[in-house]
């Protein structure tokens, strides 16, 4: 099988959420000698960045974003298990909590996900995380983004205590902030001083892929 096709396979097993397929890609990839790493690059991250848009413009749905990931996160498992610590490299450092008093997680979870299947290093730092926290694991994991989560009214000033700060702390301009959550808005995110407000998860891959210039 040339390398275009096994690229395509590869793809394609990420969009149809099968294992099986995605392990036999791998399997053959490892026989033909093409390097991991391409594979994973042109083939796995394309096939979950276009299943991501596809779920951002309701093509397909949340059962199927959630078995896509979890194939990927199986073949980046694989691929790393097989590959030199020195050899995976990561397109940045990103840190996600739901804000205190808050303990929806579902989506943040499904966030956290799909961001590290994009190649990130993800850090979820859980639910109900006080604005104080969220600052003190930016500056522990050294990240380059924060996203943080607020499913009620009465917790999205936590966001903005949040924003507050990360300005006190120098971070502001060197950290890029991103919002979400069923009440927030895109006029919340300017009010407050954020970065970058996301819908849902593939929004959030394509802010990320935007600011690092790979979108």
């Amino acid at each position: 099988m040339s390398k275009e096709a096994l690229f395509k396979e590869a793809f394609d097993s990420i969009l149809d959420c099968d294992e099986d397929k995605a392990m036999e890609v791998l399997k053959t990839a490892e026989e033909q000698g093409i390097d991991s790493v391409e594979l994973l690059t042109q083939g796995f991250s394309a096939g979950i960045k276009h299943l991501g848009d596809l779920f951002g413009r309701g093509e397909v749905f949340l059962p199927e974003l959630i078995f896509g990931a979890e194939v990927m996160k199986r073949v980046t498992t694989e691929i790393e298990s097989k590959m030199d610590a020195s050899q995976v490299s990561t397109k940045g450092i990103f840190v996600i909590g739901t804000v205190e008093g808050d303990v929806h997680d579902i989506g943040k979870g499904i966030v956290a996900s799909l961001v590290k299947t994009n190649g990130f290093d993800v850090y979820d730092i859980g639910r109900e995380v006080p604005a104080e926290v969220f600052i003190e694991k930016v500056k522990e994991f050294n990240a380059d983004f924060l996203g943080s989560s607020a499913l009620l009214t009465t917790t999205m000033t936590e966001q903005k205590k949040i924003e507050e700060l990360m300005e006190k702390a120098g971070l502001k301009g060197k950290v890029k902030t991103l919002v979400g959550g069923a009440p927030v808005t895109k006029r919340w995110a300017e009010k407050i001083g954020a970065d970058m407000y996301c819908e849902d998860a593939s929004d959030t891959v394509n802010a990320l892929l935007g600011w690092i210039g790979e979108k």
